[in-house]
């Protein structure tokens, strides 16, 4: 990126006085949005927004402070794009995690205004770094619209021949006050399967309480689920459209001290509640159409917790 480029982009999309192209960690550019209903920060790289803060609240995404801000490398912390597979690729150990195009820098293709809100609309598409990994065609489109709420859309379109199978999630990563101090409503009663445990599936039995190292996958999800932080004095709400599964992680102590670009006790400042299509979720996908994934963050103050 240069000082052209950055000036291009500002020509061609900045809002005066709301939103704008500016250099970001590591000199990856990035949109800064400063709005009367919130700001936030996007990055090129990975279309991965990495704050967002409504008017009135406390910063609603955790960002590790030992995160790499490399091309090629993921950004630890905000909400990272998983395509088109989640975590490891079953049948090749050697690909990325989460897929590649968290690694990717994207293309800016619109930044508008919509009352309140900004609208962001980056976009990627298949190449031939990505078919040495997935040999298939498509397009990918993430839409974020940031206001009082955040509403994030990964949509998937296959511009190939060929069917393809694919994961998804847009995998948020919670600020909240102490991990080991909350909990997650709404999955009550919700099988699913124990990433810890071999994929085991189990049964939910009340709200998700935070003890250990958690990796669980719960299946034929579609209501909304929140996060009821205590310490922060505040409820962090996700609703969903076409997502049959949501993951709730957190590494703990022992996994997040294998993690490089993790702070030692960052872990309790984070808590991921995302929305997906993994494992019995994923989608298939047919030439020439396409499938949109939304997920919608709402916080609510003060609220009784």
């Amino acid at each position: 990126m240069n000082n052209t480029s950055i000036g291009n982009w500002n020509d061609r999309f900045a809002i005066p006085a709301i939103a704008q192209i500016v250099p970001g960690n590591g000199g990856l550019p990035k949109v800064q949005i400063t709005s009367s209903a919130a700001s936030a920060e996007i990055y090129l790289h990975g279309a991965q927004l990495t704050s967002w803060q409504p008017a009135g609240s406390e910063e609603v995404i955790f960002l590790s402070q030992q995160s790499h801000w490399e091309e090629g490398r993921a950004i630890r912390g905000g909400i990272p794009i998983c395509f088109p597979w989640f975590r490891a690729k079953s049948d090749d150990a050697k690909a990325p995690a989460h897929g590649f195009v968290r690694t990717k820098a994207w293309k800016l293709e619109a930044l508008t205004q919509e009352q309140d809100s900004v609208v962001i609309t980056l976009a990627t598409e298949s190449d031939a770094e990505s078919r040495k990994w997935w040999p298939f065609d498509f397009r990918l489109v993430h839409r974020i619209t940031v206001g009082a709420e955040l509403k994030l859309e990964l949509i998937v379109s296959n511009t190939g021949s060929a069917p393809f199978h694919f994961e998804e999630a847009l995998h948020t990563y919670n600020r909240v006050g102490d991990a080991t101090n909350l909990r997650i409503a709404g999955l009550d009663g919700v099988a699913f399967l124990d990433n810890r445990d071999a994929n085991k599936q189990k049964l939910q039995s009340g709200d998700v309480l935070l003890t250990q190292a958690t990796d669980n996958a719960y299946l034929n999800t579609q209501s909304p689920v929140e996060i009821v932080d205590p310490v922060l004095k505040r409820r962090i709400r996700l609703e969903k459209q076409n997502s049959l599964t949501t993951v709730v992680w957190n590494p703990w102590q022992e996994d997040a001290a294998k993690l490089a670009d993790l702070g030692d006790d960052e872990w309790r400042q984070m808590a991921c509640v995302e929305a997906s299509n993994i494992l019995s979720g994923a989608v298939t996908l047919a030439p020439g159409k396409e499938h949109a994934m939304t997920a919608m963050i709402h916080v609510i103050n003060n609220s009784a917790v």
